[in-house]
């Protein structure tokens, strides 16, 4: 069951990270409405100027937010600025499934959490395009905001989300719209599957955070960018993250480099 808000629930560090993502929304969003120029980096990935500048604008707002902590940023890891990370850092995904913005689905996100002793305890994810901003922060809850372009997202009106158990008659999996594959199709056949839902970028965390989906699978390859702000989201709507065979996913790994992991609601959307 979804809930209003209280006024005190999300943390002013919550929010504020809230506040980031939404304004870097209007960032990619203005560069969504142009013919959209397209580079590859080194691992043939794609990255566009959207990237860059929402990029460029976190940064300098979340220095601004947290004075000396760390953040670990996918363009600026790309480009070979690493910084030292301690107990406490940010992970930074501008434009999560930038496939899905070339495409122009809408199925696009910025992720922005951050970790403490190697775990995501605050986290957002905006899709911008969906007018669909979800914040999760551990011991307080998980939100989602109707957040469209052009004004300030209404954090009063916010509900809470839950992840939900599975359904007697099957469960409902999220899959990758860009990254799906033969590993996580055999994966899921251990499943009893009544419905797949497809999407793009962290929004399939959002989905098992929100109730609207009860697995999400993926067995190719992730950075911690990719998975913190969703990881923070579902954790605190009650849901779980962790490899296949069930370990703790942990953040501030060598190279950033995730293994395969399940996503999963109440329960843990057991085969």
């Amino acid at each position: 069951m979804n809930e209003t808000i209280h006024a005190h629930a999300a943390s002013p560090m919550l929010r504020a990270l809230a506040m980031i993502a939404y304004d870097a929304g209007a960032i990619i969003l203005e560069y969504y409405a142009q013919e959209i120029t397209t580079q590859h980096k080194i691992d043939h990935s794609p990255v566009t100027d959207a990237d860059v500048a929402a990029e460029r604008f976190i940064l300098k707002r979340l220095a601004q937010l947290a004075p000396g902590v760390p953040i670990v940023a996918e363009e600026e890891v790309a480009a070979g600025r690493i910084p030292k990370i301690g107990h406490r850092f940010f992970l930074v995904d501008p434009l999560d499934g930038t496939k899905e913005f070339i495409r122009r689905n809408g199925e696009f996100t910025i992720n922005i959490a951050e970790i403490v002793e190697g775990k995501p305890v605050r986290g957002v994810v905006y899709a911008p395009a969906k007018d669909r901003l979800f914040f999760g922060e551990a011991l307080v809850g998980a939100y989602e905001a109707f957040a469209p372009p052009g004004g300030a997202p209404d954090f009063a009106e916010a509900r809470q989300i839950h992840a939900r158990a599975p359904e007697a008659d099957g469960l409902t999996a999220a899959v990758s719209r860009s990254h799906n594959d033969k590993k996580t199709g055999e994966y899921l056949a251990k499943y009893n599957v009544k419905n797949f839902v497809v999407a793009g970028s962290s929004l399939k965390f959002c989905l098992v955070a929100a109730g609207e989906a009860d697995i999400y699978p993926r067995h190719g390859r992730t950075m911690e960018w990719d998975t913190a702000a969703g990881h923070a989201v579902l954790a605190a709507a009650g849901g779980s993250l962790s490899t296949p065979e069930g370990r703790p996913f942990h953040y501030g790994k060598p190279e950033f480099v995730n293994p395969h992991f399940v996503a999963r609601g109440l329960d843990g959307a057991k085969a």
